[in-house]
Protein backbone atom coordinates (compact mmCIF):
# COMPACT_ATOMS: atom_id res chain seq x y z
CA UNK A 1 0.00 0.00 0.00
CA UNK A 2 2.98 2.32 0.51
CA UNK A 3 4.37 3.95 -2.61
CA UNK A 4 7.39 6.00 -3.63
CA UNK A 5 7.54 7.72 -6.98
CA UNK A 6 8.16 10.96 -8.85
CA UNK A 7 5.52 13.25 -10.30
CA UNK A 8 5.46 11.46 -13.63
CA UNK A 9 3.97 8.36 -11.98
CA UNK A 10 1.22 9.45 -9.56
CA UNK A 11 -1.01 6.91 -7.87
CA UNK A 12 -4.14 8.46 -9.32
CA UNK A 13 -7.68 8.23 -7.95
CA UNK A 14 -10.86 6.71 -9.25
CA UNK A 15 -13.12 9.02 -7.23
CA UNK A 16 -13.69 6.49 -4.42
CA UNK A 17 -12.03 7.16 -1.07
CA UNK A 18 -10.07 4.45 0.76
CA UNK A 19 -9.50 6.37 3.99
CA UNK A 20 -11.26 8.89 6.17
CA UNK A 21 -8.22 11.20 6.12
CA UNK A 22 -5.34 12.05 3.89
CA UNK A 23 -2.74 13.74 6.08
CA UNK A 24 -0.59 15.75 3.68
CA UNK A 25 2.91 17.00 4.45
CA UNK A 26 4.73 19.18 1.92
CA UNK A 27 8.44 19.31 2.65
CA UNK A 28 11.61 20.98 1.47
CA UNK A 29 14.88 20.08 3.21
CA UNK A 30 13.22 19.28 6.52
CA UNK A 31 14.72 15.86 7.21
CA UNK A 32 15.72 17.16 10.64
CA UNK A 33 12.11 17.88 11.70
CA UNK A 34 9.96 15.40 9.74
CA UNK A 35 10.14 12.91 12.59
CA UNK A 36 7.76 15.14 14.55
CA UNK A 37 5.05 14.43 12.01
CA UNK A 38 5.83 10.72 11.78
CA UNK A 39 5.93 10.28 15.56
CA UNK A 40 2.63 12.15 15.93
CA UNK A 41 0.89 9.99 13.36
CA UNK A 42 2.32 6.81 14.85
CA UNK A 43 0.42 7.37 18.11
CA UNK A 44 -2.93 8.55 16.72
CA UNK A 45 -5.95 7.01 18.42
CA UNK A 46 -7.82 7.07 15.08
CA UNK A 47 -6.11 4.98 12.40
CA UNK A 48 -8.22 5.37 9.25
CA UNK A 49 -5.77 7.62 7.39
CA UNK A 50 -2.90 7.72 4.95
CA UNK A 51 0.18 9.95 5.14
CA UNK A 52 1.00 11.63 1.83
CA UNK A 53 4.42 13.31 1.68
CA UNK A 54 5.34 15.48 -1.30
CA UNK A 55 9.00 16.41 -1.46
CA UNK A 56 9.53 19.75 -3.19
CA UNK A 57 13.04 19.02 -4.44
CA UNK A 58 14.86 18.31 -1.16
CA UNK A 59 18.58 17.58 -1.21
CA UNK A 60 19.01 16.55 2.44
CA UNK A 61 18.12 12.85 2.39
CA UNK A 62 14.37 13.29 2.82
CA UNK A 63 13.56 10.51 0.35
CA UNK A 64 15.73 7.99 2.20
CA UNK A 65 14.23 8.96 5.54
CA UNK A 66 10.60 8.68 4.47
CA UNK A 67 11.10 5.42 2.59
CA UNK A 68 12.77 3.93 5.65
CA UNK A 69 9.59 4.65 7.62
CA UNK A 70 7.45 2.93 5.02
CA UNK A 71 8.82 -0.44 6.08
CA UNK A 72 7.91 -0.01 9.75
CA UNK A 73 4.85 2.23 9.84
CA UNK A 74 1.49 0.91 10.99
CA UNK A 75 -0.25 3.23 8.51
CA UNK A 76 0.18 3.72 4.74
CA UNK A 77 2.80 6.23 3.62
CA UNK A 78 3.05 7.57 0.10
CA UNK A 79 6.11 9.56 -0.95
CA UNK A 80 5.98 11.72 -4.07
CA UNK A 81 8.71 13.96 -5.46
CA UNK A 82 8.58 17.08 -7.61
CA UNK A 83 11.23 19.48 -8.83
CA UNK A 84 11.30 22.54 -6.58
CA UNK A 85 8.12 24.36 -7.62
CA UNK A 86 6.54 25.65 -4.42
CA UNK A 87 4.17 24.50 -1.72
CA UNK A 88 1.06 25.57 -3.63
CA UNK A 89 1.76 23.23 -6.54
CA UNK A 90 2.58 20.40 -4.14
CA UNK A 91 -0.78 21.07 -2.46
CA UNK A 92 -2.63 20.87 -5.80
CA UNK A 93 -0.96 17.57 -6.64
CA UNK A 94 -1.68 16.16 -3.19
CA UNK A 95 -5.37 17.01 -3.50
CA UNK A 96 -5.48 15.20 -6.84
CA UNK A 97 -3.74 12.16 -5.36
CA UNK A 98 -5.60 12.05 -2.05
CA UNK A 99 -7.33 8.78 -1.18
CA UNK A 100 -8.93 10.27 1.94
CA UNK A 101 -12.35 11.86 2.16
CA UNK A 102 -10.99 14.60 4.44
CA UNK A 103 -7.73 16.42 3.68
CA UNK A 104 -5.52 17.63 6.53
CA UNK A 105 -2.24 19.52 6.06
CA UNK A 106 0.40 18.94 8.74
CA UNK A 107 3.58 20.92 8.09
CA UNK A 108 6.93 19.17 8.05
CA UNK A 109 8.18 20.83 11.24
CA UNK A 110 5.03 20.55 13.36
CA UNK A 111 3.23 17.90 15.39
CA UNK A 112 -0.24 17.13 16.72
CA UNK A 113 -1.78 15.61 19.82
CA UNK A 114 -2.48 11.84 19.87
CA UNK A 115 -6.26 12.19 19.58
CA UNK A 116 -6.23 14.94 16.92
CA UNK A 117 -7.81 12.85 14.16
CA UNK A 118 -10.30 11.29 16.56
CA UNK A 119 -11.44 14.73 17.72
CA UNK A 120 -11.74 16.02 14.17
CA UNK A 121 -13.99 13.08 13.28
CA UNK A 122 -16.07 13.66 16.40
CA UNK A 123 -16.68 17.31 15.53
CA UNK A 124 -17.36 16.56 11.86
CA UNK A 125 -19.93 13.93 12.74
CA UNK A 126 -21.51 16.31 15.25
CA UNK A 127 -22.72 18.42 12.32
CA UNK A 128 -26.25 17.17 11.47
CA UNK A 129 -26.07 14.98 8.33
CA UNK A 130 -28.68 17.07 6.51
CA UNK A 131 -26.49 20.18 7.02
CA UNK A 132 -23.06 18.67 6.40
CA UNK A 133 -23.07 19.38 2.66
CA UNK A 134 -22.97 23.10 3.50
CA UNK A 135 -19.69 22.62 5.42
CA UNK A 136 -16.21 22.09 4.05
CA UNK A 137 -14.11 21.98 7.20
CA UNK A 138 -13.49 21.69 10.91
CA UNK A 139 -10.84 24.01 12.33
CA UNK A 140 -9.22 23.86 15.77
CA UNK A 141 -6.62 25.77 17.79
CA UNK A 142 -2.84 25.47 18.01
CA UNK A 143 -0.46 25.42 20.94
CA UNK A 144 3.27 25.86 21.26
CA UNK A 145 5.54 23.02 22.49
CA UNK A 146 5.00 24.24 26.07
CA UNK A 147 1.23 23.75 25.74
CA UNK A 148 0.36 27.44 25.57
CA UNK A 149 -2.31 28.71 23.18
CA UNK A 150 -1.04 30.21 19.92
CA UNK A 151 -3.32 32.90 18.49
CA UNK A 152 -6.84 33.83 19.58
CA UNK A 153 -9.59 31.55 20.79
CA UNK A 154 -12.88 31.44 18.91
CA UNK A 155 -15.73 33.47 20.45
CA UNK A 156 -17.68 30.27 21.23
CA UNK A 157 -16.40 26.77 22.03
CA UNK A 158 -18.29 25.61 18.93
CA UNK A 159 -18.88 28.17 16.20
CA UNK A 160 -20.35 27.63 12.73
CA UNK A 161 -19.01 30.41 10.54
CA UNK A 162 -16.48 30.96 7.74
CA UNK A 163 -12.97 32.35 7.38
CA UNK A 164 -14.13 35.80 6.27
CA UNK A 165 -16.61 36.29 9.09
CA UNK A 166 -13.98 35.02 11.52
CA UNK A 167 -11.58 37.75 10.40
CA UNK A 168 -13.86 40.69 9.76
CA UNK A 169 -16.67 40.23 12.31
CA UNK A 170 -15.06 38.27 15.13
CA UNK A 171 -11.52 39.56 14.50
CA UNK A 172 -9.88 36.26 15.40
CA UNK A 173 -6.17 36.15 14.58
CA UNK A 174 -3.30 33.70 14.81
CA UNK A 175 -2.45 30.16 13.78
CA UNK A 176 -5.29 27.66 13.40
CA UNK A 177 -5.43 24.09 12.08
CA UNK A 178 -8.06 22.01 10.39
CA UNK A 179 -9.12 19.83 7.49
CA UNK A 180 -11.20 20.45 4.38
CA UNK A 181 -13.29 18.01 2.40
CA UNK A 182 -11.17 16.70 -0.45
CA UNK A 183 -13.95 17.17 -3.00
CA UNK A 184 -14.23 20.85 -2.05
CA UNK A 185 -10.47 21.42 -2.37
CA UNK A 186 -10.59 19.96 -5.88
CA UNK A 187 -12.94 22.81 -6.79
CA UNK A 188 -10.48 25.46 -5.50
CA UNK A 189 -6.93 24.76 -6.70
CA UNK A 190 -4.07 27.18 -6.20
CA UNK A 191 -3.09 29.21 -9.30
CA UNK A 192 -0.73 27.17 -11.49
CA UNK A 193 2.39 29.32 -11.46
CA UNK A 194 5.59 27.46 -10.50
CA UNK A 195 7.72 29.08 -7.78
CA UNK A 196 5.20 31.88 -7.22
CA UNK A 197 4.42 32.17 -3.52
CA UNK A 198 0.63 31.99 -3.12
CA UNK A 199 -0.66 32.89 0.37
CA UNK A 200 -3.04 30.18 1.55
CA UNK A 201 -5.70 32.75 2.37
CA UNK A 202 -6.34 33.24 -1.34
CA UNK A 203 -7.82 29.72 -1.49
CA UNK A 204 -9.27 29.49 2.02
CA UNK A 205 -11.18 32.77 1.58
CA UNK A 206 -12.53 31.66 -1.79
CA UNK A 207 -13.89 28.51 -0.13
CA UNK A 208 -15.35 30.66 2.67
CA UNK A 209 -17.55 32.45 0.16
CA UNK A 210 -19.37 29.17 -0.56
CA UNK A 211 -18.96 26.87 2.47
CA UNK A 212 -19.09 27.03 6.24
CA UNK A 213 -16.56 25.78 8.77
CA UNK A 214 -17.13 24.42 12.25
CA UNK A 215 -14.64 26.08 14.62
CA UNK A 216 -13.83 24.39 17.93
CA UNK A 217 -11.83 25.60 20.92
CA UNK A 218 -9.56 22.58 21.21
CA UNK A 219 -5.78 22.74 20.86
CA UNK A 220 -4.92 19.90 18.49
CA UNK A 221 -1.80 21.08 16.64
CA UNK A 222 1.63 21.72 18.17
CA UNK A 223 3.10 24.69 16.33
CA UNK A 224 6.86 25.18 16.23
CA UNK A 225 8.23 28.63 15.39
CA UNK A 226 11.36 28.65 13.22
CA UNK A 227 14.70 28.92 14.94
CA UNK A 228 15.36 32.30 13.34
CA UNK A 229 12.31 33.70 15.12
CA UNK A 230 11.37 37.34 14.79
CA UNK A 231 14.42 38.31 12.70
CA UNK A 232 13.30 35.86 10.02
CA UNK A 233 9.76 37.24 10.19
CA UNK A 234 11.09 40.76 9.57
CA UNK A 235 12.95 39.55 6.51
CA UNK A 236 9.80 37.88 5.21
CA UNK A 237 8.03 41.25 5.22
CA UNK A 238 10.12 42.38 2.25
CA UNK A 239 9.60 39.72 -0.44
CA UNK A 240 10.54 40.56 -4.01
CA UNK A 241 9.82 39.31 -7.51
CA UNK A 242 7.51 36.32 -7.76
CA UNK A 243 6.91 36.15 -4.00
CA UNK A 244 5.86 39.80 -3.92
CA UNK A 245 3.44 39.06 -6.75
CA UNK A 246 1.84 36.39 -4.58
CA UNK A 247 1.30 38.87 -1.75
CA UNK A 248 -0.15 41.36 -4.24
CA UNK A 249 -2.57 38.66 -5.39
CA UNK A 250 -3.76 38.16 -1.81
CA UNK A 251 -4.56 41.86 -1.37
CA UNK A 252 -6.09 42.06 -4.84
CA UNK A 253 -8.43 39.24 -3.88
CA UNK A 254 -9.38 41.02 -0.65
CA UNK A 255 -10.13 44.26 -2.46
CA UNK A 256 -12.13 42.65 -5.25
CA UNK A 257 -13.88 39.80 -3.45
CA UNK A 258 -14.16 40.79 0.22
CA UNK A 259 -14.97 44.49 -0.04
CA UNK A 260 -18.54 43.88 1.18
CA UNK A 261 -16.95 43.59 4.65
CA UNK A 262 -15.65 47.18 4.37
CA UNK A 263 -18.11 48.47 6.95
CA UNK A 264 -16.89 45.98 9.57
CA UNK A 265 -13.18 46.93 9.46
CA UNK A 266 -12.54 49.81 7.04
CA UNK A 267 -8.90 50.01 8.10
CA UNK A 268 -8.23 46.49 6.88
CA UNK A 269 -9.14 47.47 3.34
CA UNK A 270 -7.17 50.72 3.42
CA UNK A 271 -4.18 48.62 4.49
CA UNK A 272 -4.86 46.11 1.70
CA UNK A 273 -4.89 48.97 -0.80
CA UNK A 274 -1.48 50.13 0.46
CA UNK A 275 -0.02 46.61 0.38
CA UNK A 276 -1.54 45.85 -3.01
CA UNK A 277 0.37 48.81 -4.47
CA UNK A 278 3.50 48.10 -2.43
CA UNK A 279 3.77 44.44 -3.42
CA UNK A 280 2.72 45.10 -7.01
CA UNK A 281 5.62 47.52 -7.43
CA UNK A 282 7.97 45.01 -5.78
CA UNK A 283 6.67 42.43 -8.28
CA UNK A 284 7.42 44.83 -11.17
CA UNK A 285 3.77 45.69 -11.89
CA UNK A 286 3.19 49.32 -12.78
CA UNK A 287 0.22 51.60 -12.14
CA UNK A 288 -1.67 50.63 -15.32
CA UNK A 289 -1.39 46.92 -14.54
CA UNK A 290 -2.52 47.51 -10.97
CA UNK A 291 -5.58 49.46 -12.07
CA UNK A 292 -6.58 46.83 -14.61
CA UNK A 293 -6.78 44.10 -11.99
CA UNK A 294 -9.19 45.94 -9.67
CA UNK A 295 -12.77 45.27 -10.77
CA UNK A 296 -14.70 46.67 -7.80
CA UNK A 297 -15.41 50.46 -7.90
CA UNK A 298 -14.84 50.90 -4.15
CA UNK A 299 -11.60 48.91 -4.42
CA UNK A 300 -10.39 51.23 -7.18
CA UNK A 301 -11.24 54.29 -5.11
CA UNK A 302 -9.31 52.95 -2.12
CA UNK A 303 -6.37 52.12 -4.37
CA UNK A 304 -6.28 55.65 -5.81
CA UNK A 305 -6.39 57.15 -2.32
CA UNK A 306 -3.66 54.88 -0.97
CA UNK A 307 -1.43 54.85 -4.07
CA UNK A 308 0.98 57.51 -2.71
CA UNK A 309 1.40 55.67 0.60
CA UNK A 310 1.89 52.39 -1.26
CA UNK A 311 4.61 54.00 -3.35
CA UNK A 312 6.35 55.34 -0.24
CA UNK A 313 6.17 51.88 1.37
CA UNK A 314 7.69 50.37 -1.77
CA UNK A 315 10.58 52.85 -1.71
CA UNK A 316 11.22 52.09 1.97
CA UNK A 317 11.30 48.38 1.10
CA UNK A 318 13.90 49.04 -1.59
CA UNK A 319 16.14 50.80 0.91
CA UNK A 320 15.75 48.00 3.44
CA UNK A 321 16.50 45.38 0.79
CA UNK A 322 19.63 47.26 -0.23
CA UNK A 323 20.74 47.31 3.41
CA UNK A 324 20.08 43.57 3.74
CA UNK A 325 22.12 42.84 0.62
CA UNK A 326 25.00 44.93 1.90
CA UNK A 327 24.92 43.08 5.24
CA UNK A 328 24.87 39.69 3.49
CA UNK A 329 21.47 38.55 4.83
CA UNK A 330 19.14 36.79 2.34
CA UNK A 331 16.17 38.98 1.38
CA UNK A 332 13.73 36.08 1.63
CA UNK A 333 14.12 32.64 3.14
CA UNK A 334 12.29 29.51 2.06
CA UNK A 335 8.78 29.45 3.48
CA UNK A 336 7.43 27.13 6.13
CA UNK A 337 6.42 23.76 4.65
Amino acid sequence: MNSNHDRRGGAGTSGAYRYRFTVFTPTFNRADTLSRVYDSLSVQTFDDFEWLVIDDGSTDGTRKLVTSWQDDATFPIRYLHQANSGKHLAHNWAVEEALGELFLVLDSDDACVPDALERFVFHWESIPPDQREQFSAVTALCMNPEGQLVGDRFPNDTLDSDALELIYRYRVRGEKWGFHRTDVLRQFPFPLRPRLYIPEGVVWNAIAREYQTRYVNEMLRIYFVGATGRDDQLIRRIPSGERAAGHALQHESALNQEINWFGAIPGAFFRSAVHYTRFSFLGHQGVAAQASRLTNPLARLLWVLMLPLGWVSYRIDLRRMAHIRRSGTPSYKHGKE
